[in-house]
């Protein structure tokens, strides 16, 4: 099944991933990307989609399932280095190979730690093989 990054949220203030499922009356009904219980984030969660982050390059922006599939490339089928066990010299050489001309004064270690978690979330709870832009995700 393909993944609609449209439909994966980041909640700030929680770990890991979401799939959006419904709208609610007072905010979105989601669940974890990796399993689990159902949720409900309130309008004042700052949620954001997949779909809408980029990182910075020297040419431009890079939208953030770009850098995904950049980032198999170099991997495989392995997991991107753990942000808190790895030493920040191994996830900064990932983003090294894999996108070697972002921008470092914009696109900081913080920012791959958190890009790393979301590429194994997306590893373990759905797929690389992404929904393009204009094409609706096929009902389950």
């Amino acid at each position: 099944m393909k993944t609609d990054l449209s439909k994966i949220l980041a909640v700030s203030g929680e770990h890991g991933l979401f799939k959006f499922l419904a709208q609610a009356r007072s905010g979105a009904i989601v669940e974890p990307l990796d399993g689990g219980d159902r949720k409900v984030f309130d309008f004042r969660s700052r949620i954001t989609s997949l779909a809408d982050i980029s990182i910075y390059t020297e040419s431009g922006e890079l939208k953030l399932q770009e850098v995904f599939l950049k980032m198999k490339e170099v991997l495989g089928d392995k997991e991107a280095p753990d942000s808190k066990k790895a030493p920040v010299s191994e996830i900064k050489a990932l983003f090294d190979k894999a996108i070697p001309d972002y921008d470092g004064s914009r696109f900081y270690v913080s920012h791959m730690k958190k890009v790393a978690d979301w590429y194994n979330c997306i590893l373990r709870g759905a797929s690389f093989d992404f929904v393009k832009e204009g094409e609706e995700e096929s009902a389950e």
